[in-house]
This record gives C-alpha cells, sequence and structure tokens, in this order.
C-alpha cells in the first residue's frame, strides 16, 4: 500500500524540517508528502527552505496555500485528501516527531484487515514538560494496542471513537465512502469521522508501538478556550457525541492524575492540576451551551476567531 502523509502548516518551525528528516528515513517512505500551508496576506509562511531542503527526499513533495480565513481543521484536512492518491493516507502536525523509522509501517499494517478505516499513533510527552501533561498522555496513549469497534462502546465509551490527526491513519476510500472531515468544524474532526466510521461498522485501531513526540504546556486561559472549542464540536455533533459522554472520562482522568502526582512526590503541583482542570470543565461546560451566549462573549472564549467569521 502506498503512503501520502498530509501536513497542515502555519508558520512552521524548526520541527517542521525534523519531521520531515525523519519521514525521510522511514522504512516505509512515503510516495507523496502534501504540506496543507496557511498564510496570512503575502508571507509564504517561512516554508521555503523546508521544501528546498526535502524535495528530494520524496517522490512527490507539494505545497499548497490556505488563506487563513479560509482555513478550517476539517474543510483544510479534506481538501488535502482530494489531492491525495494514494490508499493511505497518513495526517500529522507540524510539530509531532516520529521516535523512530517504523512510524508509517507500523501503522499501515493494520490495514490489512479491510474493516480498520483508521490507524492512530501514540503520543509521547516531549522532554521538559509538566508531570500534569507527562501522565496525561499515558492517561490517553497507554502501552497497549488496541483494535475498537461498536462492540466496545460499553466498555470505552468515548475513548471508543477517540483518535487524532497529530498522527492518524485513514483509508482513503473509506474515508470518503464516510463523506470525509465535516468541512466546517471548529475541532475535533477527526473524532467526528472516526465516530461514523464506528457507528457504521468499521474498527479504528490504537497503534502503541507508531509513536511521536508531542506534547503541550498550555496556560489555564488557552485550557479554557481549547475546551470551549472541544464543547463547542460536541454540540455541533450530537449524531457522534450521543453515543458516549466524556464528562466521565475527564473525571476519571484528573483522580488518577492527582494520585500518580502524590506517588511520585508532586504534590505541590496538584493545585495547578486542581486549576487547569477547573479552567478546562469551566471551558467545556460553556462551549456546550454556546448557542445560549452572547457573540461577545464567545469571541472571547474561543481559540478559534476565524471559525466564527465564516
Amino acid at each position: 500500500m502506498e503512503v501520502t502523509v498530509l501536513i497542515p502548516t502555519f508558520r512552521p518551525d524548526r520541527k517542521l524540517n525534523e519531521l520531515l528528516r525523519r519521514l525521510s528515513k522511514q522504512t516505509m517512505l512515503p510516495s507523496r508528502v502534501l504540506l496543507m500551508n496557511t498564510v496570512e496576506g503575502d508571507e509564504d509562511g517561512q516554508l521555503t527552505d523546508s521544501v528546498d531542503e526535502f524535495r528530494d527526499c520524496f517522490p512527490v513533495l507539494s505545497v499548497f496555500h490556505v488563506d487563513r480565513k479560509e482555513f478550517d481543521h476539517g474543510g483544510t484536512r479534506h481538501l488535502g485528501m482530494s489531492f491525495a492518491d494514494t490508499e493511505l493516507v497518513l495526517c500529522m502536525t507540524q510539530d509531532a516527531i516520529p521516535k523512530d523509522r517504523h512510524l508509517i509501517s507500523s501503522l499501515a499494517k493494520w490495514f490489512d484487515d479491510p474493516l480498520v478505516a483508521a490507524a492512530y499513533g501514540r503520543q509521547l510527552a516531549a522532554k521538559g514538560c509538566s508531570p500534569e501533561e507527562r501522565f496525561t498522555r499515558s492517561f490517553n496513549y497507554p502501552e497497549t494496542s488496541r483494535v475498537k469497534s461498536k462492540e466496545d462502546l460499553e466498555e470505552l465509551g468515548i475513548k471508543t471513537f477517540f483518535c487524532s490527526d497529530v498522527c492518524a491513519m485513514w483509508r482513503r476510500e473509506t474515508y470518503f465512502e464516510m463523506g470525509g472531515f465535516e468541512r466546517r468544524t471548529i475541532f475535533n474532526e477527526d473524532m467526528i469521522l472516526a465516530g461514523k466510521m464506528i457507528r457504521a461498522g468499521y474498527r479504528v485501531v490504537y497503534d502503541a508501538d507508531a509513536q511521536v513526540w508531542h506534547s503541550h504546556s498550555y496556560s489555564c486561559v488557552k485550557q479554557l478556550k481549547r475546551n470551549f472549542d472541544l464543547g463547542v464540536s460536541q454540540a455541533e455533533h450530537p449524531e457522534v457525541f450521543s453515543m458516549a459522554s466524556s464528562t466521565g472520562e475527564g473525571i476519571k482522568m484528573v483522580k488518577q492524575n492527582a494520585a500518580w502526582l502524590l506517588r511520585s512526590g508532586n504534590v505541590i503541583r496538584i493545585p495547578k492540576l486542581i486549576l487547569d482542570s477547573g479552567c478546562k470543565y469551566i471551558g467545556y461546560f460553556l462551549g456546550k451551551r454556546y448557542r445560549k451566549l452572547p457573540r461577545k462573549l464567545i469571541l472571547k472564549l474561543t481559540d478559534n476567531r476565524t471559525y466564527w467569521d465564516k
């Protein structure tokens, strides 16, 4: 099976160069790399050096520019999917760094099963991130792989269709059969599509052996805004998120994170965990009820103002 790697970019830094370098060393090389580069005004997105440096590493390295006002988490990726012509498409973000040379081959092997529609990799906490973020990564991305189907909804709940386009491979034929990513979505384009696939009888795989370095250190305000957008996406797609609630999973993660901080001698970090978790919940709570909020407040709460201008 041939693979296209699809990467949305916006003012990329050297991490993109490292990502492309490691992709060029994979045991299973992508036949095409597509960069969907978001630009503002006349800027070139600082991609020239990266493209020139790696132009000879892949059979095809293409850059498509998207105006920032037109960027959409689902719509822009869907446009990239329409440019791809391989059986499999690996969606990544510009700050996800493959741990080893087997990322693509590890994900691709699952598609020997015709019912597997998507497979996503394990995200590892980068060096220097907070203990809370390190635990969150291990909670959401455990050490054991799993094939998930609608039979797992009772046991796994919302984790059944958890999937992240930070590093997720999609079967292109099934992708279009299911309608692809939402053309207009504020967040969660990956889980929305994975949920539809699960409901239709397909399988989504979590591959713990396909690993990328990817983590964040967000402020409380940033956490609130991201979770506001998360709540909005769930409110706008009840056909998917009514299958399972995410509140219970969030509470479970906070409790286990606090217990882990206590055991590991990081008790001083627990107040920070509580503060961050409170901001996440407030953002999520308000996002789920965004239709009752005035526009001015929505624009203060969202992390994606351009979504509301469309």
